[in-house]
């Protein structure tokens, strides 16, 4: 039962964004920053790379994934505007974890290693958003882990779409980011593409989802946030 409501809470709450002025925090720092704009599918870092900057999304998506050694690729996260990656090097990865790659046009705020450590130990206050930003990564993982072992496919695909579409209004459609694959969704929630495409065809039939003929993109209706309540 504790469970139950956990993930209804979970469902329910909002995207967590940041507030957060890439102006403001240019005008702080004079070195140890560069801007760079990434075309869908360009590599950004590999898997393996020396771990020397924090990066920063200023518009676009990137798409975050490891490969086993058996050369088996999962995918870790798609981030959107105003969220960092490649924070690890702050705690001391030497190399990365992950491979980064536009997952369409893409402009980026790059911060060195030693820049971004100067910057929170001399701006409190960008201290404290980028420890907020941190702990909602962690909320949302924990998430993720109790989604992966606790919900069905089906549940996890919904709860993917809704993120993406950040909880839309009630009443009212919002696109996910377009282009979105079902090979990508089926690596986020760890199963088949044609499993991925029955739940999608299921779901326009109980019209939870529609496809946008203009650029690609898929609508989501809030009433999808029916399957993820429901027991």
């Amino acid at each position: 039962m504790e469970m139950t409501t956990n993930l209804r809470m979970a469902a329910r709450a909002p995207k967590r964004t940041l507030s957060f002025n890439p102006k403001a925090l240019l005008a702080r720092v004079s070195e140890g920053k560069s801007f760079a704009s990434y075309r869908r599918k360009q590599v950004i870092f590999s898997q393996g790379d020396p771990a020397d900057a924090v990066f920063y999304v200023q518009k676009g998506r990137v798409k975050l994934t490891v490969v086993s050694k058996q050369g088996k690729e999962a995918i870790v996260a798609l981030l959107g505007a105003d969220e960092f990656f490649g924070e690890g090097c702050l705690a001391g990865q030497p190399l990365r974890m992950s491979t980064a790659k536009a997952d369409e046009d893409t402009t980026l705020l790059r911060l060195r290693k030693k820049t971004m450590t100067r910057l929170l130990y001399i701006d409190p206050q960008f201290s404290a958003l980028f420890t907020a930003h941190l702990l909602s990564r962690n909320i949302r993982i924990e998430e993720d882990l109790v989604d992966q072992l606790f919900n069905s496919s089906e549940k996890r695909l919904a709860r993917i779409l809704l993120q993406l579409a950040h909880f839309g209004k009630e009443g009212k459609l919002e696109p996910v980011i377009p282009k979105i694959s079902q090979e990508a969704l089926s690596g986020m929630i760890g199963t088949t593409r044609s499993r991925v495409s029955h739940f999608l065809n299921n779901f326009r039939k109980l019209g939870f989802i529609d496809y946008d003929g203009y650029n690609g993109g898929l609508l989501v209706h809030s009433s999808l946030l029916n399957i993820v309540l429901h027991d």
